[in-house]
């Protein structure tokens, strides 16, 4: 599972990390398995992990007063997954983070993560890239939520993240889209006609 990883902080950071580097990075994480429908965050806890995906699926949500979940984000492999404002101020989490199917996950304190960033400089970068991309997906995301119709979220979800239309199930989908599930039915057998 650390060879993900590794494979992982070389991909993204366009560099070779060292054996003595990488060492600090197996000792700021540990393997974590989760089953499908556990939770590795519960709404109103402290978030205690960040968490990378070796394998498996997740998704991170809310129930509003009416009963009704909103996903905010699915996670997949070599996908991070954490409240991040929970995890970092140490305030109880307004999400619940759930298993969507038998996960693999290598996971990190805050703690350890402040010492990894003191120990390795290419921690510090691929911390750097993961933020700027964040905060561009973020923009968009949105931008998506905010001004597209029902047909144009599908379509942007269809090019940005084509894996999630065959894994994840229709509901699921819609309410990452922020749309009914008969909405994202009607759209996506329109999509499917033209």
């Amino acid at each position: 599972m650390y060879n993900l990883l590794r494979a992982y902080i070389n991909k993204v950071t366009f560099s070779t990390i060292s054996d003595e580097e990488f060492s600090f990075f197996e000792e700021a994480f540990s393997i974590k398995k989760v089953k499908k429908r556990q939770f590795l965050l519960h709404e109103g806890s402290i978030c205690r992990y960040m968490a990378f995906i070796a394998k498996g699926a997740m998704r991170q949500y809310t129930i509003d007063e009416k009963g009704i979940e909103h996903i905010v984000r699915f996670g997949i492999e070599e996908w991070w997954m954490s409240d991040r404002e929970s995890f970092l101020s140490l305030t109880p989490s307004r999400y619940n983070i759930e298993a969507l199917e038998d996960c693999d996950l290598l996971v990190s304190t805050n703690e350890k993560l402040t010492s990894l960033r003191n120990q390795s400089q290419l921690f510090a970068k691929l911390g750097q890239i993961l933020d700027e991309k964040s905060y561009i997906a973020s923009q968009k995301r949105i931008e998506m939520t905010i001004s597209y119709s029902a047909e144009e979220k599908l379509l942007f979800l269809m090019e940005n993240s084509p894996q999630f239309i065959h894994r994840f199930p229709q509901n699921m989908l819609a309410s990452y889209l922020g749309l009914t599930p008969e909405t994202f039915s009607r759209v996506r057998k329109q999509l499917l006609i033209k």
